[in-house]
């Protein structure tokens, strides 16, 4: 009852912690929130996750995240509680899954329900402590929905290879292909590591453990499949674009620009890769952009998980802990070689997907170590565990100039001491009266502050500070950009107003919340541009609003971002032309006349965006077209086209 107790009262510490002025985000990523607010409204924008009821075209993800906060809003109304709630309740229920998937390894390895305990504990505690964590699983991108589907695929996996149950392999596979409907290829990457550790160390035959994996990545198929092959199957005349393609194409949009186009950096209608997202190289995890979201103790998972499997070494092969390490570890290595080395898109806040892996690993090296640490090998590899933690910790620190100044030292100490604690209690029980009492609170006090002050210094800061728009960070630092802090990186062309008006740069205060005029590209039009929603004025919220009910789309306007703003301003579809880039050939310049003509399109609103060398032309023809053919007008301070 006393673990039940404890276990309820982190949960619930963590629920507290997320919820801590969590509406200070607003709309969060308002390009999500627009969308679920059209999934609240119309069934067909739900199902297809388009970004408004007018079902003119998607997001550039599969709507699985979506669906989730749809049906909130759909009950609790659109608020930013209605949205961002369901993330926190993620986080809670991937640190409780987390719990109990560690539990298992460390129970079987050490015949311990209270080193079991301990070690779900720590691993549920590190993870909410990952800066980037807390970030995420308070903010409504698809990757909180993500990280808990992957977590439990690997609950899943650890109980199966344990119980020998091929139901359970199953239920990872379903858990998985509802992954690929969340954010399509990444969910591939904990694949290697749960299929190898199946294959390892199932209590089975070897044909039949390959019997199961086949089933497992049929169920994987299926459990993603059936959307797939439905939107592939309806008619493009039946359904919203499918927005981040060219070619109006879930495949395309699965194998390009959210697939190897994110290796490669060949991404046609992105904002493009290389090098404007920051330098790949085995170290980038370790980078100024990097570190202080994920790298805290990820030297650390990587000592404890290698000892583990050094110590097991002449383990059975059935043997659970070594299996549970191929999990987690092939987790963390397969996903962290990928996001160090991948030339396209990358931003920092994807690290959270290394989060759960990472945490596993600390929670069980740690918990079956110590419980393991009168062995000078054990304790050798929980004392280089500590000074790792405590180096790394201080470093991270160290680069947020001014921040808590007195905190690196304290815990360069603390992760000195810890370790020069771990060597001493070999033989200190025999020097030192008592030595086994006091000095193991000791140093495993000093070890938690060393692993623990950092993370949770910049988790505090994270939780107290509003994060909109479309790319944030967790601490102190945190700042935007394209792969790192300093901006955008690499040749980029601003377009202004409406459009072909010249070049200029980001304004001075960077995207802020909701963007609006303070956080735009400046020109002559009111949108914030491409990462920032816009904040209309009221005077411009009456003028969409007024008779809207006559028109299937109260406005028009380019980029996903601009017509999020507008949306959740007025309740009302507002198109997106070009989907979030501006670059995607929906509709075409024809479309749009027809859909003017048939009296759908009410306003059109000339926004600022950002242009791109790659993808489709349609936006920029569309609005030279209006501008040609109607006259402008100033409503609250923002350049618009009547059209209806």
């Amino acid at each position: 009852m006393r673990r039940r107790l404890e276990l309820a009262a982190v949960l619930a510490a963590i629920a507290a912690l997320y919820l801590w002025n969590l509406t200070a985000n607003g709309w969060a990523n308002a390009f999500y929130s627009a969308a679920a607010q059209a999934g609240s409204q119309n069934w067909e924008a739900f199902f297809f996750g388009s970004s408004d009821a007018g079902n003119s075209i998607t997001v550039d993800k599969p709507p699985a995240s979506l669906w989730i906060v749809d049906l909130s809003v759909r009950v609790f109304g659109l608020s930013s509680a209605s949205i961002l709630v369901p993330e926190v309740l993620m986080g809670v229920a991937t640190a409780a899954i987390l719990y109990l998937a560690v539990r298992r390894a460390v129970r079987a390895a050490t015949g311990s329900d209270a080193a079991a305990h301990r070690g779900g504990l720590l691993a549920a505690v590190v993870l909410a402590l990952t800066p980037v964590a807390a970030l995420m699983f308070r903010f409504n991108n698809p990757d909180a929905l993500l990280v808990l589907l992957m977590t439990a695929a690997a609950y899943a996996v650890v109980r199966s290879v344990q119980d020998g149950k091929a139901r359970w392999l199953v239920g990872a596979g379903v858990l998985l292909g509802l992954g690929f409907l969340t954010k399509q290829l990444q969910v591939l990457l904990v694949v290697p590591g749960f299929g190898i550790a199946y294959l390892v160390a199932a209590p089975h035959r070897l044909g039949r453990r390959l019997l199961h994996l086949v089933g497992a990545l049929a169920a994987m198929a299926a459990s993603a499949g059936w959307w797939i092959l439905a939107v592939e199957l309806t008619p493009a005349s039946a359904r919203p674009f499918i927005g981040g393609s060219q070619g109006n194409s879930i495949l395309e949009l699965t194998f390009g620009y959210n697939g190897f186009g994110r290796l490669d950096g060949n991404e046609v209608g992105s904002v493009g890769g290389g090098n404007g997202w920051g330098q790949p190289g085995l170290f980038r995890l370790f980078s100024a952009s990097f570190g202080g979201q994920i790298a805290w103790l990820l030297p650390s998972a990587l000592i404890l998980g290698a000892a583990l499997v050094w110590a097991g070494r002449r383990a059975p092969r059935t043997d659970p802990v070594r299996a549970s390490v191929i999990v987690w570890g092939g987790w963390v290595l397969v996903t962290g070689l990928t996001f160090s080395l991948m030339a396209g898109i990358i931003h920092e806040y994807y690290s959270v997907a290394l989060a759960p892996g990472i945490a596993a690993l600390v929670g069980l090296g740690a918990a079956i170590l110590w419980h393991r640490r009168s062995l000078r090998t054990e304790s050798a590899a929980l004392a280089a565990a500590m000074a790792a933690a405590g180096a790394t910790g201080a470093v991270l620190l160290g680069r947020a100039t001014g921040f808590v100044p007195w905190l690196p030292p304290v815990v360069a100490v603390a992760g000195i001491a810890a370790a020069a604690g771990m060597v001493a209690g070999t033989f200190g029980t025999r020097l030192v009266p008592g030595w086994s009492a006091w000095g193991s609170r000791t140093t495993a006090s000093l070890a938690l502050l060393a692993g623990l002050a950092g993370p949770l210094a910049f988790t505090a800061q994270t939780v107290s500070t509003a994060h909109t728009g479309a790319i944030v960070s967790a601490g102190p630092s945190s700042g935007f950009g394209f792969g790192g802090r300093g901006g955008f990186g690499g040749q980029r062309q601003f377009i202004q107003g409406q459009f072909g008006q010249g070049t200029g740069a980001p304004a001075a205060s960077g995207f802020g919340p909701q963007g609006g005029r303070s956080g735009g590209f400046g020109g002559r039009g009111g949108g914030a541009g491409l990462l920032g929603a816009a904040t209309p004025s009221s005077a411009l919220v009456a003028a969409l609003t007024d008779d809207a009910s006559k028109y299937t789309w109260a406005a028009a306007v380019v980029g996903s971002n601009n017509a999020a703003g507008y949306q959740l301003a007025t309740g009302q579809p507002v198109m997106a032309l070009g989907g979030f880039n501006g670059t995607d050939p929906s509709p075409t310049l024809a479309q749009f006349q027809q859909l003017v003509s048939e009296g759908k399109v009410h306003w059109f609103i000339a926004a600022s965006i950002m242009g791109r060398d790659s993808g489709s032309n349609a936006a920029r023809q569309i609005a030279q077209w209006v501008e040609a053919n109607y006259t402008a007008q100033t409503i609250g301070g923002e350049t618009v086209y009547r059209l209806g």
